[in-house]
C-alpha cells in the first residue's frame, strides 16, 4: 500500500515538474541556510569544550570597583598557584601566563610572534595533541619552548623541530636561544592559547624565563591570566571563600578593597567574554535563520495549498472509483512529506557545497555533516516530517471531504479555496522578508559608520608597524632618532612613536586628579603613551594648546607635560579646553611629580564605537619609556613605492627586525571583526530571502494565471487591454505586500533599535530602510507578475475559450 502511495506521489510530482521544482528548491535553500547557521552557532558554542576535563576548567577574572586598577580577563599573578598549594582538595591543577609580543628568529627568518610565558602545566592540563615531545616535562627547564606545528613549519620548514634553537628578543634588546622541546598540533580555537580572539599565541615558554622578559607573577601584578582545574565534584562557589582569604592575606589594602575575583567556566567563557559580543552575534544570526526558515516553510505550505485545488477532478474520480477519504488524506500527506524529505536531502547537498563559502564569510570553520550529533540528525528528520505534514494538512483534510459531484465539476462548493488563508501566508512571508531586508540595511549602515569620518581622526594613508623593544633610556632615544629619519623621507608626510594606535587596545588606565584636589577620588582615564607627533600624524584636531610642545621647540620639557581629551577636561572639572591649558595635575603612581597640561585634543574614537568616549591622558614616551609602534602618514600617490621605500629604510636602520605593517582600515576591521561577520551573514540572508520570495511569487502567479486563463480570455473578448490584465493580477498581491510591510516595520524597528543600543555612537533609524525594503520587494514582485501575465494577456482568447 505504501509503495502505491509513493508511486502515485512521484507521478504527480513528475506531471507538475515546474511547481515541484519551485517547491523543493525554495524549501531546500531555506533549510540549507538554517542548517549552516545552526552548525556555525553550535560550533561557536562548543569552543573550549574540546579541552581535557573541560567541565572542570575555569578562568579567574576580575571585577574592579576602580576600573583603572586592572583588566577584567586577568587577575593576581600568584592567585591560581596559591589556590592549588593551599587548597589541593579543591584545585587539581592551575595554569597562568603573561602574553607578550616578541621578535623570534631562526637564521635569516625574523617574525613578530605572540608568546605566552606561563606555567609548565599547560600541555598536560589541557591535553593538547603533541607531535613531538613529552607534555609532562617539555616546559620544565629554563630557556626551552613548545611551538605549534604551524610555527615549526614557518621557522624550520618542518614539524621535526625538537632540539633546534629559536632566538627570541627581550624588551632590553637582548637575544637568547630557546631550545624547542615540544611541537603541538595547532589547537582548535580556545580561550587558553587565544584568550583574545584577535591575538593567537603559537610559542610557549616556561615561567622560569619571566626575568629574561622583565616580567613577574607577583601578588601586585594584576595583569596575569589565571586558570584552575577543580577537583571532581567541587563547585566553583567553593573557591570564593579561599580566594577572599588569600587576597586579604597577600594583597595591599587598596587591591583587597577594590577587587572581586570571579570563577567562570571555560565552557561558556568564549561566549560571555568581552561584553558577550559573540553571544549577541549568535542570537542575531539565529533570529535571522528563524525568519529565513519561516519564509521557506510558509512558501512551501502556500504553494502546496494553491496547487491542491487544481486536483479536485482527480479527487472526484478517485471517489467514484471507490477511494476512501482516509486514503485520499494519506495520499496528500505522502506527497507533501515526500517533497519535504527531498528538499531536506538537497539542502544537505547544498550544505556541503556552501559550507566553505560561509566559513570564509564568518571567519570560522563550519562543522562537517559527519560531526553533527545524533540529536541534530533527529531534529532534521522530524523537521522534514512535520513540515510535510503541515503543508499537506489543508488539502488532506478539506479537499478530501468534497463530494464526488462537486469534485468532478471542479468547484469546491461549500469548501471554497481559502483565499484569506493564502493571502495571510503571503503576507507573513512578505513581512518576514521586510524584517530581514531592513535589518541587513541598518546593520550595513551602522558598520559603514565605524569606518566613516566620524572617527575623530583621519585614517587615510596611515600604516603602523610594531617595533623591536628596547625600553631603556638609550633604546627610547634611538627610536626617537629613527622616527626623525623616517619623517624626513619624501614619501612620508609624518611619523609618530607610540605605545598605542587607535585600535581599542590601550596599555592600561591611570588615575588622575587636579593639583590640590582629592587624591582619593581621582578620575579614571585611559593612558596613551605617545610622542609629540601623534596628533599631527593622525590629524587629531586640537581644541586648545599644543600637543606637548609647539613646532620648532625642542621638546626637552615634554616629560613634565600631559595632553587631555575634551572628556577628561570635563571629568576633571574644567569648563572649557582653554581653561584647562596651563593647569597643573597629578597622576597616581608618579609620587612627587606635578604635570602641566600643554594641550587638549578634541574627542575621538580610540575604542570601538560600542563604548562611549573615555577620558584620555596622553603621556610622553620620554617619560613612560615604553613604545610599540611607528605610525606613518604617507603622502598620496604611489603607495606601493612608498611602502617599498619604507621597507628598505627599515632594513637599514633596524636589521633583523621584521617590517610587518597594517593600514588603519585593517586595524579597524580587527576591532569590528564580529560586526563585519554579522554584516556578511546578513547580506547572505538577504540574498536567500530574495530567492525564496522570488520563487514564491513565481509559483503563486503562475498557478493563478493557469487557473484564470479563461477569465483572461473573456476579459479580452469584452475589451480588456493587456496592461489592464497585468494590473488586475498586481492588485491581487501589491496590497498584501504593502500591508505586510507596514505591519512588519514597527517590529523590525524594535529589533534593530535594541541592536543599536549596544553602540554608544550609532545611526538614527529613519524611514528610508523600510521604504527601500518595501520598495525593492514591490518592484521585484511587480516585475515578476508582469513577466508571467503578459504572455497570457497577449495570447489569442479563442484558444482559451475553445473548450467551452
Amino acid at each position: 500500500m505504501l509503495a502505491n502511495y509513493y508511486k502515485t506521489a512521484v507521478r504527480n510530482l513528475a506531471r507538475s515538474r515546474f511547481y515541484a521544482f519551485i517547491n523543493i528548491f525554495g524549501l531546500s535553500v531555506g533549510i540549507a541556510f538554517t542548517l549552516l547557521i545552526a552548525a556555525y552557532c553550535w560550533s561557536e558554542s562548543r569552543v573550549n569544550h574540546q579541552l581535557r576535563n573541560a567541565g572542570r576548567q575555569y578562568i579567574l577574572t576580575s571585577e574592579w570597583k576602580n576600573p583603572a586598577m586592572g583588566y577584567p580577563v586577568a587577575t593576581l599573578g600568584q592567585l591560581a598557584r596559591a589556590l592549588k598549594e593551599n587548597y589541593p582538595t579543591l584545585v587539581a591543577n592551575y595554569y597562568r601566563f603573561d602574553g607578550i609580543t616578541v621578535v623570534a628568529s631562526y637564521g635569516d627568518k625574523h617574525f613578530r610572534e605572540g608568546l605566552q610565558v606561563g606555567d609548565s602545566t599547560l600541555l598536560a592540563m589541557y591535553g593538547f595533541s603533541l607531535l613531538q615531545g613529552d607534555a609532562r616535562t617539555a616546559l620544565n627547564n629554563p630557556f626551552c619552548a613548545a611551538i605549534t606545528d604551524e610555527k615549526a613549519i614557518k621557522f624550520f620548514g618542518t614539524t621535526d623541530a625538537v632540539g633546534k634553537n629559536l632566538t627570541i628578543d627581550n624588551f632590553a634588546g637582548q637575544k637568547q636561544d630557546f631550545r624547542i622541546t615540544a611541537v603541538l598540533k595547532k589547537p582548535a580555537r580556545n580561550s587558553v592559547t587565544q584568550l583574545v580572539s584577535t591575538f593567537e599565541n603559537g610559542i610557549f615558554v616556561p615561567a622560569s624565563n619571566l626575568g629574561y622578559f622583565g616580567r613577574n607573577m607577583d601578588w601586585a601584578n594584576v595583569s596575569i591570566a589565571n586558570y584552575v582545574e577543580l577537583q571532581p565534584e567541587v563547585h566553583p562557589e567553593s573557591l570564593q571563600g579561599p580566594i577572599e582569604r588569600l587576597v586579604r592575606m597577600n594583597c595591599s589594602p587598596q587591591i583587597a578593597a577594590n577587587l572581586h575575583v570571579r570563577v567562570e567556566p571555560l565552557t561558556s567563557f568564549y561566549l560571555s567574554a568581552f561584553g558577550g559580543s559573540v553571544q549577541k552575534m549568535l542570537y542575531t544570526l539565529s533570529f535571522i535563520a528563524v525568519f529565513i526558515l519561516s519564509m521557506a516553510i510558509i512558501n512551501f505550505i502556500n504553494l502546496s495549498v494553491s496547487r491542491s485545488t487544481a486536483r479536485m477532478r482527480e479527487i472526484g474520480i478517485r471517489k467514484v472509483l471507490g477511494g476512501l477519504r482516509r486514503q485520499l488524506r494519506v495520499q496528500f500527506l505522502t506527497e507533501s512529506i515526500l517533497v519535504a524529505l527531498a528538499s531536506t536531502v538537497i539542502a544537505l547537498i547544498l550544505y556541503m557545497v556552501l559550507a566553505p563559502f560561509l566559513a570564509g564569510i564568518l571567519g570560522s570553520k563550519i562543522p562537517a555533516l559527519s560531526a553533527m550529533p545524533a540529536a541534530g540528525w533527529l531534529v532534521i528528520v522530524l523537521f522534514a516530517l512535520v513540515t510535510g505534514w503541515l503543508a499537506g494538512l489543508y488539502p488532506a483534510v478539506l479537499l478530501s471531504s468534497l463530494s464526488s459531484v462537486e469534485a468532478l465539476k471542479g468547484r469546491a462548493g461549500a469548501v471554497r479555496e481559502n483565499l484569506r488563508l493564502r493571502k495571510t501566508l503571503v503576507g507573513l512571508q512578505f513581512g518576514a522578508a521586510v524584517v530581514v531586508f531592513t535589518g541587513a540595511l541598518i546593520v550595513s549602515w551602522q558598520i559603514d559608520l565605524f569606518f566613516s569620518d566620524r572617527l575623530g581622526y583621519n585614517k587615510e594613508y596611515i600604516l603602523s608597524s610594531q617595533l623591536p623593544r628596547d625600553w631603556s633610556t638609550q633604546g627610547v632615544q634611538r627610536m626617537e632618532t629613527i622616527r626623525a629619519v623616517f619623517a624626513g623621507m619624501s614619501n612620508v608626510k609624518d611619523a609618530a612613536l607610540s605605545y598605542e594606535i587607535p585600535n581599542g587596545m590601550n596599555g592600561g588606565n591611570i588615575n588622575a586628579y587636579r593639583e590640590g584636589g582629592d587624591s582619593t577620588r581621582p578620575v579614571v582615564a585611559q593612558s596613551l603613551v605617545t610622542d609629540a607627533h601623534y596628533a599631527s600624524t593622525y590629524q587629531i584636531p586640537l581644541a586648545a594648546g599644543v600637543f606637548f610642545h609647539a613646532a620648532g621647540e625642542s621638546g626637552d620639557n615634554d616629560s613634565t607635560r600631559l595632553v587631555l581629551n575634551e572628556t577628561a577636561v570635563k571629568a576633571l572639572g574644567w569648563n572649557t579646553p582653554v581653561e584647562a591649558v596651563g593647569q597643573r595635575m597629578r597622576l597616581v603612581g608618579f609620587t612627587g611629580k606635578v604635570f602641566t597640561i600643554s594641550g587638549v585634543v578634541k574627542d575621538f574614537h580610540f575604542d570601538a564605537m560600542g563604548a562611549p568616549i573615555q577620558p584620555e591622558v596622553f603621556g610622553p614616551v620620554s617619560l613612560m619609556r615604553t613604545y610599540r609602534y611607528f605610525s606613518f602618514k604617507l603622502n598620496p600617490g604611489n603607495i606601493p613605492a612608498s611602502i617599498s621605500a619604507l621597507q628598505r629604510q627599515w632594513a637599514r636602520l633596524m636589521p633583523g627586525a621584521p617590517f610587518e605593517y597594517r593600514f588603519m582600515d585593517e586595524n579597524l576591521q580587527a576591532v569590528y571583526y564580529t560586526e563585519l561577520r554579522l554584516r556578511e551573514a546578513a547580506s547572505m540572508a538577504t540574498g536567500v530571502a530574495f530567492v525564496i520570495v522570488l520563487l514564491g511569487v513565481v509559483g503563486l502567479v503562475a498557478n493563478s494565471v493557469r487557473r484564470r486563463t479563461k477569465e483572461i480570455a473573456i476579459r479580452k473578448v469584452i475589451g480588456a487591454s493587456a496592461p489592464g490584465i497585468v494590473r488586475l493580477f498586481i492588485r491581487d498581491y501589491l496590497p498584501v505586500l504593502l500591508v505586510a510591510g507596514v505591519v512588519a516595520s514597527p517590529f523590525a524597528y524594535w529589533i534593530m533599535h535594541r541592536w543599536l543600543d549596544n553602540y554608544a555612537t550609532r545611526i538614527t533609524i529613519t524611514v528610508w530602510p523600510f521604504v527601500l525594503a518595501i520598495g525593492c520587494l514591490a518592484g521585484v514582485m511587480v516585475l515578476l507578475i508582469a513577466v508571467q501575465t503578459i504572455r497570457a494577456a497577449l495570447a489569442n482568447p479563442v484558444k482559451a475559450l475553445r473548450s467551452e
